[in-house]
This record gives structure tokens, C-alpha cells and sequence, in this order.
């Protein structure tokens, strides 16, 4: 007899919410009170697409991807026209709503580069990069230090193809990552209060666990600019500051990252940043969690639901904080 064994934070690809409904601007008006001070108010709108008019992402026929479905969520998908229209993305401003500032990215020419402790550096282009790589589509929960939470029909490959591609030297500990850097195209990187380029870190142990991400479409399509396109992380079980947009660099080094809000607040945000409702924000509670597009205030689940997959590979950690 067989037994199929699901992961506990699994539910039936059925369950999943359509897309016709994510479309709905109806259905998301009527559902879309996001309370708390965190949150500030709802947004009500359309999602934005990744180019603007008379643009042609040269990547959209690889989309939608196939479904992988060892990663599904236990709650349904949160509607598009809210994912879309509600972000950080602090190149564009300090509010959630960018997502009309975002339309500024210019994301063809992008080059990625890999340097580093590798075999040998190289720059390639994304649309290259993205024919080197399997894509394909995985639903993810997403949790933000800020209290709310949301999830994604994501697509991209496995941040364990981009190191195998990269081939980093047996030496190296670390994988940096770093977005990009133009004050022309991003007022937000104009002013004296951060500390750009944005840059975030992993070990190597969890770049190449099996959660670890690079996220290239959302919604069966390529990435929209305002999730930052066209190229970035996702990793589900930590807050979503570490689930860097739009790289341009991948560095392998054995010296740890000094990341960009650590840089900031080391005091309030660390290197691991681990999901812990049991652990606090320093001006704030992490217990519970506002569900985007829903009334929904629900308990946070330690590494976000995705403990079996992640928790081993902090065991060893002592005299560190692994969940800020």
C-alpha cells in the first residue's frame, strides 16, 4: 500500500487560490482591510506589470513554469493586486506603496556578476542565465519582520543551481549578495540615511538548502519591477529583509557579510533573522501576523512553518541570536 507523506506545512495544489480570483478587483476590495499601525492602510488596485507600456520582457514565453509540488502552503494564495501593490522596496521610497516609482527600473540590459572565491569570475546576462536554469513555480509563505505576512506563487531555480554554476572554491563560507546601484533610476539611493548598495548574506549551508530560492517570476509571469525584478531571493523561513530584489552581484567570500540593515540597526536586525514568534522585535511583538488581502490576524510559526527543512542547520550556532 502506498502512503504518501505530506510536509506539514502542505495542502493539495487544489486548494491553492485561482488566478481568475487573484484578478478579482472586486473580491479584493471587499477583503482587503490590512489593519494595524504597522500595515498603514489597504491598497486598493491593479497588479502592475513587470515592463511598462510598449515594453517586451524578452523572458515571457518561459512562463508560467512548471508547478513543483513538494512546495505547496497551508493557506491559499494571497491575491496578485495586493502583492503587487505592497512592498518594501526602499530604492523607490520608505512607504509600501512604490509600486508606481518602481516602474523606473530599467531590467533589460542586466547583467549578473559572480566573483569571488570561485573557479573563475563571470558576468552573464540574465536572460542567459535564466536559459542555464531549470525554472520553476513554487508556492512560499513570506513573512516580514514588520508583522504581516503573505504568500506567493514564486518562480525561479534553486539558489543551489546558481552555486553550482558558480562553482565556488571549497574554502569559501559565505555567499553575498548585492543589488544595484543607481541613484538616477532610484531616488531612494540619493539621500544620506542608507547605506547603499543593498547587500544581504548566507552561509553556504543555506544557500544551498533546498528552500533557498532566486526568484525570477511571480504569478506565472516574469517578476514584477515592484517585487524587484528581475532577479531576487526568497527564503521562507526567515523575515523578508533577507529575500534581497533585484541583484546584480554574487560574491563567495569567508568573511561574514555585514549586511545592510545590520549595518543600519544591529541592535533590532541581525545576520540570521530566523522567524521566531517567540522572540520579539525590540519595539514590537512577533507572535502574531497580519495576513495581506485578508482580516486575518493569525499565530507565527517558528522558521514561518518551515522548521523540518531549516532548524538543523543552527544547532551548532552558540553565543548568536539566530532569530534577529
Amino acid at each position: 500500500m502506498l502512503i504518501r507523506h505530506r510536509e506539514t506545512w502542505s495542502i493539495a495544489e487544489r486548494d491553492a487560490t485561482p488566478e481568475h480570483v487573484f484578478l478579482n478587483r472586486r473580491s479584493f476590495v471587499a477583503g482587503a482591510a490590512l489593519a494595524g499601525a504597522a500595515l498603514g492602510t489597504g491598497i486598493i488596485g491593479l497588479p502592475r506589470g513587470a515592463m511598462a507600456a510598449g515594453e517586451v520582457d524578452p523572458s515571457a514565453s518561459l512562463y508560467p513554469a512548471k508547478a513543483n509540488p513538494a512546495y505547496t502552503i497551508s493557506q491559499a494564495v494571497t491575491p496578485e493586486a495586493v502583492n503587487t501593490n505592497y512592498n518594501n522596496f526602499y530604492e523607490y521610497g520608505e512607504t509600501k506603496h512604490i509600486a508606481d516609482a518602481a516602474q523606473a527600473l530599467k531590467i533589460r540590459p542586466w547583467m549578473v556578476s559572480i566573483d569571488g572565491m570561485v573557479d573563475k569570475p563571470k558576468e552573464i546576462a540574465i536572460d542567459d542565465l535564466l536559459k542555464a536554469m531549470p525554472l520553476e513555480e513554487r508556492l512560499y509563505r513570506h513573512r516580514c519582520v514588520e508583522a504581516w505576512s503573505m504568500a506567493v506563487p514564486w518562480t525561479g531555480f534553486p539558489v543551489k543551481a546558481l552555486v553550482d554554476f558558480a562553482k565556488p572554491l571549497g574554502s569559501a563560507k559565505y555567499m553575498q549578495v548585492q543589488t544595484f546601484l543607481d541613484p538616477k533610476m532610484a531616488p531612494g539611493q540619493r539621500g544620506f540615511v542608507y547605506t547603499w548598495p543593498y547587500v544581504e548574506g548566507l552561509t553556504m549551508a543555506e544557500a544551498t538548502n533546498d528552500l533557498a530560492f532566486m526568484v525570477t517570476g511571480a504569478y506565472g509571469k516574469p517578476l514584477p519591477k515592484a517585487m524587484g525584478a528581475p532577479l531576487r531571493l526568497a527564503l521562507p523561513w526567515k523575515y523578508g529583509f533577507k529575500s534581497a530584489k533585484s541583484i546584480v552581484k554574487i560574491t563567495f567570500t569567508d568573511k561574514r557579510p555585514t549586511t545592510f540593515w545590520q549595518g543600519l540597526a544591529s541592535n533590532e536586525y541581525g545576520f540570521w533573522a530566523n522567524v521566531n514568534p517567540g522572540v520579539p522585535h525590540p519595539r514590537w511583538s512577533q507572535a502574531t501576523e497580519e495576513v495581506l488581502g485578508t482580516s486575518e490576524r493569525r499565530p507565527t510559526m517558528i522558521y514561518n512553518g518551515y522548521a523540518e527543512k531549516v532548524a538543523a542547520l543552527y544547532t551548532d550556532i552558540k553565543g548568536e541570536n539566530i532569530f534577529m
